[in-house]
């Protein structure tokens, strides 16, 4: 396939991620949201979701494929993703440096496989988690506001540390460790211990990480009310997602081994009426 065409593998297609989409919970918080941003929130997803393909699943090599979709954020598209992402940078005025640092993080996972304390995986985050918030201010027009980025940094953090406490054997079966080295050594957790089997030390380690994690999500949950309307509330969803997925890991016992613990599209649903008549 030449050079050109890389990015125009079936498995990158629009549908393919739109698929994927379909099966997570996105659509229950998109739907949240107002109607005039739903194309933008799905084409900014549907971006990021492109782009941790590249970085975890894409076939040869990783570093040429990212370095394309780079040139393809100023450049002409050439894929349907990209179309639509070009039509929603222009309706939104958003800048390209959110989506850059996206693509950068999937440039950190390839050259970078641990983290030695919070700090380097908070550093991380600003890379491969907050510039989508950023961007979802951008739709809204808020983007400028920095106490509004502040607390949209803080929930898009907490979002990216429940993700990793939900794949550490996943992560590991890619070569990866998210969860900082200094915090394994407190528990006395090795890096291979995460492969499995469930220990109390893992226990240990999960629920420390969670609180963490908790404590991040809870400090963005003003945001919601800060933005107001359904922006607030499709937004608001996000965070009280992630502490639903806090407790599900919690009610299994932080076993991530034998089950991915994490909320249903019901129990999305169920937050999603919450938060309407929060209002």
């Amino acid at each position: 396939m030449p050079a050109e065409s890389l990015l125009e593998a079936p498995e990158l297609a629009a549908a393919q991620i739109d698929a994927r989409a379909s099966g997570e919970n996105f659509p229950v918080v998109s739907f949240l949201a107002p109607r005039r941003a739903r194309p933008h929130l799905r084409a900014i997803y549907g971006f990021a979701r492109l782009v941790d393909n590249l970085g975890d699943e894409a076939h040869g090599d990783r570093m040429v494929l990212l370095d394309q979709l780079e040139r393809e954020l100023t450049g002409p598209p050439h894929t349907e993703i990209m179309q639509r992402l070009h039509a929603t940078i222009r309706a939104c005025s958003l800048p390209l440096d959110p989506f850059r640092r996206l693509i950068e993080a999937n440039r950190i996972d390839q050259r970078k496989a641990r983290y030695a304390d919070w700090d380097e995986v908070r550093e991380y985050c600003t890379y491969s988690a907050d510039p989508v918030g950023r961007l979802v201010l951008g739709v809204y027009g808020r983007a400028d506001d920095p106490e509004l980025v502040r607390m949209s940094d803080s929930v898009c953090t907490g979002l990216q540390l429940v993700n990793f406490l939900q794949d550490p054997p996943r992560d590991l079966a890619l070569g990866r460790v998210y969860l900082s080295q200094d915090d394994l050594a407190r528990f006395g957790v090795a890096d291979d211990d995460l492969a499995g089997p469930l220990t109390g030390e893992i226990v240990a380690l999960l629920r420390f990480e969670g609180d963490r994690a908790r404590a991040l999500l809870e400090d963005g949950l003003p945001l919601a009310k800060a933005l107001g309307g359904r922006p607030g509330m499709s937004v608001g969803l996000y965070a009280r997602g992630g502490l639903a997925a806090l407790d599900a890991l919690e009610r299994g016992g932080w076993d991530v081994f034998t089950s991915r613990p994490a909320p249903t599209k019901w129990t999305f649903l169920g937050l999603a009426v919450r938060e309407i008549f929060r209002r």
